[in-house]
């Protein structure tokens, strides 16, 4: 199994887009574009380029990148087993949980079956809703209640509680989010404990900063008041532990914040000034460490994980430019967006 996984990995490793690679396909003609996706193992992307229609559908974009991510995973855990293929077969369910917000939010604004069905994202082997069953429930309270007989029943479980609470479509989706990363991490743990250090660290430094980014919007953004934004937050066993969460939530501005951090993100985020600065700052640091992991002897699965962060990452960076292009973005305009260098570069 091993051996299978670690060759794989190294091989799909040489897909992954160096920024100056991205810094060119910026600036490079139409006619090259579709080249240098199919040389990187995208043919999807490389087919929606070339059909002009397909190149100005942003969902139609949406929908191939997931795809490919979804290809690759799929070879990614045939040889595995246990623990490992659970963990890798629970991180691809964030798309049918999106699909789920979709088919719910659907339900709120009255959207017909076949309209809402034509906008979410297939799932292949990986899907495990009866789409069409859930498109035609009459209302958002049948559509709960056939969720809840559903395999995501623990995560819509505390979705539907939040709703009745409030009916705030904000709540409904922050519990979908907030059971499927608790969810995650209970996942995860298995493999910290048999792998160690490199899961754990590529799992800290996701948590982390979903848990961070998250406190910051819901506190200064969305101004909710620091119990509420408490218990929205992932259980953390990481450099910010549930005690710290708490504590930082309590404060009441986000330089606060920032300066009551442990040293090993204090410093890192030294002179950040907004919460879009925080996560681009956090998650540069967390492809690092990727990095790290996906070129070292660490156990398969941990470069496994490694790798799928980092060509995500590279897909959505894929998606800015070619978004930004359509639209007749300025190269420099969409250089910033992509934020993949430090701010002082």
């Amino acid at each position: 199994m091993s051996a299978y996984l670690d060759t794989r990995v190294s091989l799909y490793a040489s897909r992954l887009w160096q920024d100056v690679a991205l810094d060119a396909l910026v600036a490079a003609p139409d006619a090259e574009i579709a080249g240098a996706l199919m040389q990187r193992g995208l043919p999807q992307l490389a087919a929606g380029f070339v059909n002009p229609a397909d190149r100005q559908n942003a969902r139609s974009l949406e929908q191939r990148i997931i795809a490919e991510v979804l290809d690759e995973t799929r070879v990614l855990i045939r040889p595995l087993s246990g623990d490992a293929r659970s963990f890798l077969t629970f991180w691809t369910a964030r798309f049918e949980i999106s699909n789920v917000k979709t088919l719910l939010r659907s339900k709120m604004t009255g959207e017909r079956p076949a309209a809402v069905l034509a906008r979410l994202t297939p799932m292949g082997s990986f899907g495990r809703l009866d789409i069409q069953n859930l498109a035609h429930a009459e209302d958002v309270g049948e559509l709960l209640r056939r969720l809840e007989a559903g395999p995501y029943a623990d995560i819509v479980r505390h979705a539907r509680r939040a709703f009745e609470q409030s009916h705030d479509p904000f709540s409904l989706d922050a519990a979908l989010d907030h059971a499927y990363y608790e969810g995650l991490a209970l996942r995860a743990k298995p493999l910290e404990d048999t792998v160690g250090a490199p899961f754990h660290t590529l799992m800290a430094r996701l948590i982390d900063r979903i848990n961070l980014v998250w406190l910051l919007r819901y506190r200064f953004n969305y101004k909710l008041p620091p119990a509420q934004v408490y218990y929205l937050l992932i259980g953390s066993r990481y450099s910010l532990p549930s005690a710290r969460l708490q504590e930082l939530a309590a404060l009441d501005s986000l330089q606060a914040v920032l300066a009551a951090l442990p040293r090993v993100w204090r410093t890192p985020l030294s002179g950040a000034v907004d919460i879009p600065g925080v996560f681009a700052r956090m998650e540069r640091l967390a492809a690092s460490e990727a990095q790290k992991v996906l070129r070292s002897r660490a156990p398969a699965i941990a470069r496994a994980f490694a790798y799928l962060i980092l060509r995500e990452r590279d897909l959505r960076a894929l998606r800015a430019v070619l978004r930004g292009r359509h639209l007749g973005l300025a190269a420099g305009d969409i250089r910033q967006a992509l934020q993949r260098v430090p701010e002082a570069a």
